[in-house]
Order: structure tokens, then C-alpha cells, then sequence
């Protein structure tokens, strides 16, 4: 079978993309530690139409540097011929992060902590969600990120159409829009702007449990009332239905024989917290690689030939 590679900054259509063939072999998932870090960015200002942002200027001060798990297969390998160890360097910009929220947002800030430590290489420039008091939202004002509201609810005065986000999201030069227990359709002029650029995380295995009305502590209810053995979250592209975009990551959790519906969402916000984290990590490398049936794929980092 044969993969197209997607280019840096995922822009779209890119159906004329070079292809080349991927060598079948079995490999391990294996997650060795990572350091890094990254420079302070600047202060800057975007302009957006008047009503939709709660101004602020995006200033990140913080120089720091960690060690966590990640989803390539490894980032440091040996060479034996030359007896040392070679460390996989990430070149290339930043990239920009916009991210969708509707409540707390605790995917929303795993990512953005991760980008804060310097393991992931990319900055949110903006948050944009429905509910302009959630507790996703209120975290962005607190950390200097820009807040939008969308859609335009009927009692509230602030917000955008379609059109003006998709502009908006132009201004702030976004590369990635990711979706982070946003729950509304996203609309097709969106999609349409950002092809192949927008995934999202859903809590159970796609395609079991997902659709309209699947979502949050429903989807742990339907999963334990269906005498399922095994859940756990899917990170898919998004596309003009709810839950229906091509898979790009899956951690399996076990579903327990007494196990509550909170007891089974507690668990797999766990992973939730990693697997996101770890695939938009691979994302603004741009390890991501489409093979020719439009299935997604992640590239190890340490041998281009696996995938993980």
C-alpha cells in the first residue's frame, strides 16, 4: 500500500502530495522520555471583529523544559556504530493552536501545559467556545488567551457567524483547530477552510457509542448498559457529521464487571489527557502521513518506516 505525506502547516487539498510505499513490519508501541524547550514568545495583537474577542494580548514568559510519555515510538535511539546516543531534533515554527471548548476544558489545558513544559511544539493563540463562563474559558482569560465566542447565542450580544471565525482563525494564523469537548457541529465553511487541519476526542472507541447525543457521562452510561468489555478515547479528524471523520488514535481501557459510569470515565479521562496531548505532539511535528485509502497514520520519530 502506498501513503501521501502531508506537507508542514497542513494545507489543504494537498491530493497531488508525492506517495511512496510504507514496508510492512509488526512493531511495539514503546514511550521513552523526551526533554525539551522552547524560547519565550513575544506579545502580540490580532485584530478580530469588534464583540466576538475579550482583548488581551498573548504574552508566554515561561523557559522550561520536562520529561513525559510520548505517542511517537521514540525520540532518542543508539547508533552502534557510532557507540552514542542521537537525539531527534524538532525543527521548523511553532505551530499555532486554536481550541474549541464548551466546559472545563481539561484536555484543553493538558495541552496547554504541555506546550508551556516545551514538549509540545506548538502555542494556543485562541480559545473559542459557546458558553463564554465555562470554566475552559474563564482558564484562557487567565492565562493571556484570547476567548471567542461561537456560535452567537440568542441571548447574548458577543459571538460569530461562520464566516467571520473562519476569518478570525486567518488573522491568528492557526495551523491546528482542535476540538476539546466542543459540542457543537462544527459548520461545513469551517471544515471547508481547515481540510484536514481540525480533530477532535471523543470517549469511547469510534465507531462504537459515537453520533449526536453521545457525549460525556451518556456515552460511559451506553458503554456499561451494552455489556461492553473494553472502551477508551478516539482522537479522529472531523468532518461535516458528528463523530463520523477518519481514526487517527485509539487507547484501549477495560470496562470492569461493577463499574460505575464515573468510575469508567475517570479512567478514560486519564488516557484522554495523554493520547491528546501525544497526537497533537506528533501533529506539529508533522509526523502525520495519509495512506492512499485516506486512513491517517503517525510516523515514529526514530525510524520512518514504523508507524505507531
Amino acid at each position: 500500500m502506498e501513503i501521501q505525506h502531508i506537507l508542514p502547516g497542513f494545507s489543504p487539498k494537498l491530493s497531488s502530495a508525492p506517495s511512496f510505499p510504507i514496508s510492512k513490519q509488526l512493531f511495539s508501541l514503546k514511550f521513552p522520555l523526551l526533554s525539551s524547550s522552547y524560547p519565550s514568545i513575544q506579545s502580540q495583537n490580532f485584530e478580530v471583529p469588534s464583540g466576538a474577542v475579550y482583548p488581551m494580548s498573548i504574552s508566554q514568559k515561561d523557559i522550561c523544559s520536562s520529561s513525559r510519555r510520548r505517542v511517537s515510538c521514540s525520540s532518542n535511539t543508539a547508533d552502534p556504530n557510532k557507540g552514542h546516543e542521537v537525539r531527534a531534533q524538532v525543527t521548523g515554527r511553532r505551530k499555532k493552536l486554536a481550541v474549541f471548548v464548551s466546559g472545563g476544558g481539561s484536555n484543553f489545558r493538558s495541552i496547554h501545559e504541555a506546550s508551556k513544559r516545551g514538549s509540545l511544539h506548538g502555542d494556543v493563540v485562541v480559545l473559542v467556545t459557546n458558553k463564554s463562563e465555562c470554566g475552559g474559558a474563564e482558564y484562557a482569560r487567565n492565562n493571556g488567551i484570547p476567548v471567542i465566542m461561537f456560535p452567537k447565542a440568542k441571548d447574548e450580544s458577543d459571538g460569530l457567524c461562520p464566516n467571520d471565525l473562519v476569518d478570525t482563525l486567518r488573522r491568528f494564523e492557526v495551523d491546528l483547530i482542535l476540538l476539546a469537548g466542543y459540542l457543537k457541529l462544527i459548520p461545513v465553511e469551517l471544515i471547508q477552510a481547515f481540510e484536514r487541519s481540525i480533530i477532535n476526542i471523543h470517549p469511547s472507541l469510534l465507531p462504537a457509542f459515537g453520533g449526536k447525543g453521545h457525549y460525556g457521562m451518556k456515552v460511559h452510561k451506553a458503554v456499561i448498559a451494552f455489556g461492553a468489555r473494553f472502551s477508551g478515547p478516539t482522537v479522529h479528524f472531523v468532518d461535516e457529521h458528528y463523530d463520523t471523520g477518519r481514526i487517527l488514535a485509539q487507547r484501549v481501557v477495560p470496562v470492569l464487571a461493577n463499574d460505575t459510569a464515573e468510575e469508567l470515565a475517570a479512567r478514560v479521562l486519564r488516557e484522554e489527557h495523554q493520547l491528546y496531548v501525544e497526537v497533537v505532539e506528533a501533529l506539529c511535528e508533522d509526523r502525520l502521513v495519509w495512506r492512499k485509502d485516506g486512513v491517517p497514520l503517525i510516523r515514529s520519530k526514530e525510524n520512518p518506516d514504523e508507524f505507531c
